[in-house]
């Protein structure tokens, strides 16, 4: 049965579309089970129906037409109970219905088994047999696991038709959307742009291509760099081959003469196919027919080809790298977004993000909360590809997507695009007014950044600091580890744009979310791995290098912290700071009158709340990461779309964290800021500033609205809020008890996460 599973499920991959996808399982399920009858029925939300959509055995005229209401007849009592029904007399059961046009009143033995996709029943796989039978337990556990394996395909096959304005029945669906996760709040409207990993055949989307001969030019200029690869691999290693194995690199050639897979690209190029679209085109056509097949030796050449394609690929995309066109109010959408993907596209064209893995809390969602971008994340049936080029609504507040918006939608979205542009105008009012409470609290209000475009925006927002400076982000953004001289001309830029306020950098913080392209770290569980501090203890030569970089861009500013991330141990506290001695000593006799900055610990790892007395005899100063923390602190991978709704700042146990360590902290008299994402969420910003926290750090875009709220209560009001939040046994009634709050003091509205579209 397993190898039953996996031939279905890889034919089942190679489908194009809906149709054919459930065609290929009703054919398929119908040969592996013996049964007379296989049918699939889909439910469409717009006629709120479970409709036939592909059926082996009952009458082809019923597909598509015949449908029955949820809770109606069999099919309605699967997705009702959302588990399997097998029945030896179906004909029987007060809840059969029959429906003349299938013809199916000769069928008396019924199995249907659920089709649920992250949770939500999407249809209803059935089985039928003439004989009145029980279907044994090994077919109906065979039924389940291929539903479950065959779900996501269909959802994604379902949702590349809502690319195209259709419902699953074929209905004209109305303003399609597609769910996922709120990544940074705001709405955009405007045209998607794909952008996908190199090399990778399926990622690529269909474009028209600016001039077909200069196109065709291009590609075999790419083909015959490809052939020329492969006739050197066959000269260099000849003498350690058989003739018959040299024989393989002469078909890999002939597979890519102009005879072969030439041809068939260029005549794609010639009907207004890009060059990277028609050759994964033609190449996946390939692919997936060989691998249909039951002959080992031809499944392999499968291998080949897609191997060969690659190769052209990849020359395709690294000449035409750089000369991409990005639309004006361009959304950048992506399988898996990077930061360097975002800092590709020219800052006045990107408009909004949207990816198909990560959350609210993955790195790419903290920049484009800092660059002022709506975001949505993990959009799991994403079909990005197919989105390319097409008109998008982006609302980062619900977390949706809407492909192909209908002139009412617009307008309605447009209309909250002008209300934020009203209450943006209202903020600025109080941008150049001390952040303190009605009864005179003073807190600091600082930033996160990671590119120069972040400082300029929190100059003009009023921010008093730079609480982290990401200085991954450069790193990110280059093929090769930066020089010691241009990591010091880009601390210099940010030292001297924030001068005389302190600004805080964050030693090289890699790993978990933020893989450099040129120093790979896999991992099974990296965030548990080799990352932060770590990384930088077990390569000296690259922490020594970034923290001189630190020092000489500081000569003469004086304005520098440094931060030490992901610390574990004191002993990573004790190496750190002998290093950045031993650094600073190295530039004093170099010449350099550079000042020992400030040497922070950020406290991330929950073993370290408790270590607060070893801490603050280290360290000049104290912050907390709160989105590492709460991970830690959860158990919740906060880039896991899957259990994102279970990551939250104020979660009772984090709060009660986060007030031990500013009691800890604030006794031993150091500076206490925190830099992560809670800072910049106005209603546990609240809490924080009563918790104790001096400084509180994050994205620019939030910063106004945090100080907002906090310039309408009292100080005593935060306090009597944290006591009762505090005593709270989950999330929900902290978040019940903030909103409460806040509403009364009449700030609510700079804190909502939602609004009714």
């Amino acid at each position: 049965m397993l190898e039953k599973l996996r031939s279905i499920i890889q034919e089942v991959n190679g489908a194009r579309d809906l149709t054919a996808t459930l065609n290929i399982i009703v054919r398929r399920v119908q040969q592996a089970m013996g049964t007379k009858v296989c049918s699939v029925y889909l439910l469409d939300k717009n006629i709120g129906r479970y409709v036939l959509m592909a059926t082996k055995g009952l009458d082809q005229i019923a597909v598509g037409r015949v449908s029955l209401a949820p809770g109606e007849g069999l099919v309605g009592l699967v997705s009702q109970r959302a588990e399997p029904v097998n029945l030896d007399k179906a004909r029987s059961h007060p809840r059969y219905f029959y429906l003349p046009e299938t013809r199916e009143e000769e069928f008396d033995s019924f199995l249907g088994v659920p089709v649920i996709h992250h949770g939500q029943v999407l249809g209803v796989l059935v089985v039928q047999q003439i004989d009145s039978r029980v279907f044994d337990p090994e077919d109906e556990a065979f039924l389940i696991t291929l539903s479950a394996q065959l779900a996501g395909i269909i959802a994604n096959a379902e949702a590349r038709g809502a690319v195209e304005g259709f419902s699953p029945s074929g209905l004209h669906a109305a303003d399609p959307s597609f769910n996922g996760v709120p990544g940074a709040p705001g709405v955009a409207i405007g045209v998607a742009m794909a952008v996908f990993p190199p090399a990778d055949l399926r990622a690529i989307p269909p474009r028209p291509c600016k001039d077909i001969k200069a196109e065709i030019i291009f590609f075999n200029e790419c083909l015959n760099a490809v052939r020329l690869d492969i006739s050197e691999l066959k000269n260099k290693i000849k003498g350690q081959l058989r003739p018959e194995e040299r024989e393989l690199f002469d078909a890999y050639l002939h597979m890519l003469s102009d005879n072969a897979l030439g041809t068939e690209v260029v005549n794609l190029i010639k009907k207004d196919n890009w060059a990277q679209g028609a050759l994964a085109e033609i190449a996946l056509m390939h692919v997936d027919a060989l691998e249909q097949i039951g002959d080992d030796y031809l499944r392999e050449r499968a291998t080949d080809i897609k191997d060969l394609c690659s190769r052209v690929l990849f020359y395709l995309q690294q000449k035409q790298k750089g000369s991409t066109s990005y639309p004006d109010r361009c959304i950048l959408v992506s399988e898996e977004l990077s930061a360097a993907m975002l800092a590709e596209v020219p800052k006045e064209k990107l408009i909004a993000v949207v990816s198909a893995r990560g959350s609210a809390h993955a790195h790419v969602a903290i920049l484009a909360r800092a660059m002022g971008l709506p975001a949505v994340m993990g959009v799991g049936d994403l079909p990005f590809a197919e989105l390319d080029g097409k008109q998008l609504i982006v609302d980062g507040y619900n977390g949706k997507v809407f492909s192909n918006p209908s002139p009412e939608l617009r307008e309605r979205y447009q209309e909250i695009v002008r209300e934020e542009v009203l209450l943006t105008s209202e903020l600025e009012t109080i941008k150049d007014l001390p952040c303190e409470t009605l009864d005179g609290h003073r807190v600091q209000l600082w930033v996160n950044t990671g590119l120069l475009t972040d400082v300029l925006r929190s100059r003009e927002r009023g921010a008093e600091g730079i609480g982290l400076f990401r200085t991954e982000v450069p790193f990110m953004l280059r093929e090769q580890f930066p020089t010691e001289s241009e990591q010091a001309e880009i601390y210099r830029q940010q030292l001297e744009a924030f001068h005389p306020k302190m600004v805080t950098m964050r030693t090289l913080d890699i790993g978990g979310d933020k893989p450099l392209p040129y120093f790979p770290i896999k991992e099974d569980n990296p965030f548990l791995g080799w990352r932060g501090i770590r990384v930088s203890m077990d390569h000296p030569e690259l922490f020594l290098g970034q923290v001189r970089a630190m020092m000489r861009a500081s000569e003469g500013l004086n304005n520098l912290q440094i931060l030490l991330p992901m610390i574990s141990n004191v002993k990573e506290i004790d190496t750190s700071i002998m290093l950045i001695r031993r650094a600073h000593r190295e530039l004093f006799e170099e010449g350099h009158a550079v000042k020992l900055p400030p040497i922070g610990v950020m406290i991330e790892v929950p073993a370290m709340a408790y270590q607060v007395d070893a801490i603050v005899k280290r360290a000049d100063f104290v912050s907390v990461g709160s989105n590492d923390l709460t991970q830690y602190m959860l158990a919740v991978d906060r880039n896991n779309s899957r259990v994102s709704n279970l990551f939250s700042n104020l979660h009772p146990a984090v709060l009660r964290v986060m007030q031990k360590i500013a009691t800890d902290v604030r006794a031993a008299g150091k500076s206490l800021s925190i830099c992560g994402e809670m800072a910049g969420n106005p209603a546990a910003a609240v809490l924080l500033m009563a918790m104790g926290f001096e400084i509180l750090s994050m994205n620019a875009t939030n910063l106004l609205k945090v100080k907002s709220v906090i310039r309408n209560l009292t100080m005593v009001q935060a306090q009597e809020l944290l006591a009762k939040a505090l005593e709270q046994e989950d999330t929900e009634s902290v978040k019940a008890l903030i909103d409460e709050e806040l509403h009364n003091a009449g700030v609510d509205k700079l804190l909502r996460s939602s609004r009714t579209s």
